[in-house]
């Protein structure tokens, strides 16, 4: 699979969905993530990120606004202990309680499909960070619609075991725009992750459709120590 950077994939695509990156940055000190959000209604554009102990939520940016909070508001990150867990949905809290009571990433999706929203059937998408003891690994999942057909849920799992300094995986919910929104296809994208988390966010956030952006989210973990460093941006401010 071709490495690209998040700018090419960014700058060529009006409407991802919501994406999830994770990976080693360039000279291996850093376990990286990040998470954004995007939106084409009034009621999806109309949210923040606000932290949340050592993760975060959505927030309508107008209450007056909010029309249906079902899909839009949740924990996007939460930590449990060594893990850093990150998802388009409530499923962050499906995570968290499964962990907490020892099973693996796979098993606690097990009881979670994709978003009840047809004909677009939003693929769920999650991922893990296990930073412990001087050592990285992470996991992606997507839960989708088998061709958009209702009854029918494709589990799709990736585990990256001591991942590569210098490179990361992008997971997003749709290929493009549309209507219905096509859901992302194949394995995760195999993309750069630069060393210096500034230069991060602005490639990521300069980089996302100026209309339909709404929040992003980076989080670089000290792999040797676990000490974070986190940057929120929202567009609504």
């Amino acid at each position: 699979m071709k490495i690209a950077t998040m700018r090419e994939l960014l700058s060529q695509n009006a409407y991802p969905g919501r994406g999830i990156v994770i990976g080693k940055s360039e000279k291996g000190t850093y376990a990286v993530c990040a998470y954004f959000i995007m939106g084409r209604s009034t009621n999806s554009r109309n949210r923040v990120f606000v932290e949340d102990g050592r993760g975060i939520r959505t927030e309508a940016f107008d209450p007056s606004k909010l029309e249906d909070p079902s899909l839009i508001i949740y924990a996007p990150v939460r930590v449990l202990g060594n893990k850093t867990i990150v998802t388009n949905g409530d499923q962050t809290d499906t995570v968290y309680a499964g962990m907490d009571r020892q099973m693996t990433f796979e098993q606690s999706l097990r009881s979670r499909t994709f978003e009840p929203d047809g004909p677009n059937f939003t693929p769920r998408i999650s991922g893990v960070l296990h930073v412990e003891d001087g050592t990285f690994h992470y996991a992606m999942s997507i839960l989708k619609s088998d061709q958009g057909r209702e009854a029918s849920t494709n589990r799709f799992t990736f585990a990256y075991s001591n991942p590569i300094a210098g490179e990361g995986r992008f997971i997003h919910t749709y290929l493009s725009d549309g209507d219905p929104l096509p859901s992302f296809e194949g394995e995760p994208e195999r993309v750069v992750i630069p060393e210096d988390m500034d230069a991060f966010v602005s490639e990521l956030w300069d980089n996302l459709n100026e209309d339909n952006k709404v929040s992003l989210f980076v989080r670089y973990i000290e792999i040797s120590s676990g000490k974070e460093r986190t940057k929120i941006i929202n567009k609504n401010v």
